[in-house]
C-alpha cells in the first residue's frame, strides 16, 4: 500500500479524531469521578501521538501548501508525547517521594507545572493548525466548517497563550485551555477530512 498525500492526510485526520474523542471520554470520566487507569489512557494517547508525529510529518513534506498547519500538528504531537511521558513516569514516582521525603512538595509542584506548560504549548499549536486549515477550507468554499474551525483555533491559541504567560494560578481556569484545545482538535479533524474530499 502506497501512502499517498490523500491517504496520509486522511490517516492524520483520523488520528486527531481518535484523540479528540478519547480526551472527551477521559474528561467526562474524570468529571464524573469515575476511576479509570491513567496508565492505559495516557499510554493509548502516547501511541496515537507517536503515530501522529509520523503521519503529520509525512504530510508536511508531501503537501504543496498549508505546511505551517502540518508543522503545527507534528510539533504538537511531539510535545504531547513528552507531556504524557512525564505523567506516566514521573507523577507516580514523585507522588511516592512526597510521602516519604520532607520538603519534596515544591519539586513535585515543579514537575506538574512543567507538564502543564508543555500541555498548553501543544494545545496552542493545535489551535494554530485549526486556524490555518480553517482559513484554507474557507478559501476553498467550505465556509461553515472552515469558519468554525478557524474560530475554535483562534480561541485555543488565545486561551493557551494566556495560561502560558500568566500560569495556572492566573485569572483563567486551566480547564478552558483543555476544552478549547479539544474542540479545536475535533473541528480540525473534521476540516481535514472535508479538505481531503475536496481534492477528489
Amino acid at each position: 500500500m502506497e501512502f499517498t498525500t490523500k491517504r496520509t492526510m486522511l490517516i492524520t485526520a483520523s488520528l486527531l479524531l481518535v484523540l479528540a474523542i478519547t480526551q472527551a471520554i477521559f474528561t467526562a470520566l474524570y468529571s464524573a469521578e469515575i476511576s479509570f487507569s491513567r496508565q492505559y489512557s495516557w499510554g493509548l494517547e502516547a501511541v496515537v501521538f507517536t503515530l501522529l508525529v509520523a503521519f503529520a510529518g509525512s504530510a508536511m513534506v508531501q503537501a504543496k501548501n498549508s505546511q505551517l498547519g502540518w508543522s503545527a500538528i507534528t510539533f504538537s504531537a511531539i510535545l504531547n508525547i513528552v507531556q504524557v511521558s512525564i505523567g506516566l513516569t514521573l507523577f507516580s514516582t514523585f507522588g511516592k517521594v512526597s510521602g516519604a521525603v520532607e520538603g519534596a512538595q515544591p519539586l513535585i509542584s515543579g514537575v506538574v507545572s512543567l507538564s502543564f506548560m508543555i500541555y498548553y504549548a501543544a494545545k496552542l499549536l493545535l489551535g494554530l493548525a485549526a486556524l490555518v486549515f480553517g482559513l484554507s477550507f474557507i478559501a476553498k468554499g467550505g465556509k461553515a466548517i472552515g469558519v468554525l474551525t478557524a474560530l475554535a483555533g483562534g480561541v485555543a491559541i488565545l486561551a493557551n497563550a494566556i495560561l502560558i504567560i500568566f500560569g495556572r494560578d492566573g485569572f483563567m481556569p486551566s480547564g478552558v485551555a483543555g476544552a478549547s484545545g479539544m474542540i479545536a482538535t475535533l473541528l480540525l479533524a473534521i476540516c481535514l477530512i472535508c479538505l481531503n474530499r475536496k481534492q477528489d
